[in-house]
């Protein structure tokens, strides 16, 4: 066994530093455990996205529940009275748009030949396409593609399933976050210094400010593409216009991403049980409106409901979608406004130099401007300004005064 002085000059005269393989075997470590956090957050990134989705949900209710308990209510009962309020509004919608649903499909399946015939005529007059309109015929399109319809419907059913258990336990965990908020925040902050607990505490209240300005800014959007949708499918004469105007206002702003595809999805086809026409123009005014209302109508009421630029508020939201999808979509805006305010009112600010370039009409410039941009540029690389410009320009500044 070779004793430890001649290991460590054998290390030396082979040229390995003495620290190398403490320096390994760190770097395996944290390879290791790089792996490990992204093995984890992968299984655990669904849960994560229902965390964020309660907190919100969490942050969207606690005013009202404290309002409650500043009257004597206990917490949870004031939560309970919200969600019931929520569950009868919820289910009322449903039961609205549930039993139109029912009766535009009984319609459709009833008008079922005669609108095919219809709409197969129209198609072959105007763009020469044939469809089949013989019963042995779509019979026969109709059991072939029965597999496909099937395996369809079945992960459908799994991701409705999915759905109501997501949602269930999204409305479990904010019901304690609303109920227990006091109690977390008081957890929290035992555990920090008084200047760190200011912080969170300041964080906390933006982001319930930040979540009730987006739940309003959501509000205004889904009662002004009410109105325009059923003002419009009223003009056009498709039944039940007031209905199907409510639907896509409330689905198009509540449900990310999707929602403006589902939303308009009911409409069109109650239009094509009239007729093929309607069905295109409710079809083309539903994208119209949801373009005016991305570019036009949605950041500038973003900007003066969360105090968010019309810029941040569209790159958020496709930031949002593109790392956590329709939730990311979804929480986008409250999470940016949040941080904006945070950092706001934590960071500096200065008194602005005078220049033109924080005009946004900047004035002419004159020989004294530059001038002074010379001196400027001179101090800056270390030049001599032209001596006589500075003090001829200097000298029309006086006479321009007098």
């Amino acid at each position: 066994m070779p004793a430890l002085g001649t290991t460590v000059r054998a290390r030396r005269v082979s040229g390995e530093p003495p620290w190398l393989r403490s320096y390994t075997l760190w770097v395996l470590g944290l390879v290791v455990l790089l792996l490990l956090g992204r093995w984890a957050l992968e299984r655990l990134f669904g849960f994560f996205i229902t965390i964020l989705l309660a907190l919100f949900l969490g942050f969207a209710i606690e005013p009202i529940v404290d309002r409650f308990a500043r009257r004597g209510w206990p917490r949870g009962l004031a939560t309970l009275l919200v969600y019931a309020v929520l569950a009868v509004v919820m289910a009322g919608f449903i039961i609205l748009v549930g039993s139109l649903v029912v009766t535009q499909t009984t319609g459709l399946v009833k008008s079922g030949p005669d609108g095919l015939a219809q709409i197969s005529q129209w198609l072959k007059d105007n763009y020469d396409v044939n469809l089949p309109t013989s019963s042995a015929e779509i019979s026969k399109r109709i059991s072939a593609a029965a597999p496909t319809i099937a395996g369809g419907a079945l992960g459908f059913a799994t991701s409705l399933l999915g759905l109501i258990f997501q949602v269930f336990t999204v409305a479990l965990l904010g019901f304690f976050f609303a109920t227990e908020g006091p109690r977390f925040r008081r957890a929290l902050c035992s555990r920090l210094p008084p200047a760190r607990q200011l912080e969170v505490l300041r964080i906390w209240d933006l982001a319930i400010q930040k979540t009730a300005g987006f739940l309003y800014s959501r509000i205004l959007l889904a009662a002004a593409s009410a109105a325009a949708h059923g003002t419009f499918f009223a003009i056009i004469q498709v039944p039940y216009a007031l209905t199907l105007g409510l639907f896509v206002g409330v689905i198009s702003q509540f449900i990310p991403t999707v929602g403006t595809y589902i939303a308009g999805a009911l409409p069109v086809l109650v239009a094509l049980t009239i007729s093929p026409q309607k069905a295109l123009l409710v079809l083309g005014f539903v994208i119209l409106y949801q373009q005016i209302e991305n570019y036009v109508i949605a950041p500038p009421l973003s900007a003066r409901t969360m105090e968010l630029h019309p810029a941040i508020a569209f790159g958020g939201v496709i930031v949002g979608a593109t790392l956590l999808g329709p939730a990311g979509a979804f929480l986008a805006l409250p999470i940016i406004a949040t941080g904006q305010a945070f950092f706001s009112s934590i960071m500096m600010t200065h008194e602005l130099v005078e220049s033109e370039m924080f005009e946004d009409v900047p004035a002419p410039s004159t020989d004294a401007d530059e001038a002074v941009d010379e001196e400027v540029d001179a101090e800056m690389h270390g030049t001599q300004p032209s001596e006589a410009k500075v003090d001829e320009a200097k000298s029309e500044a006086a006479e321009g005064e007098d």
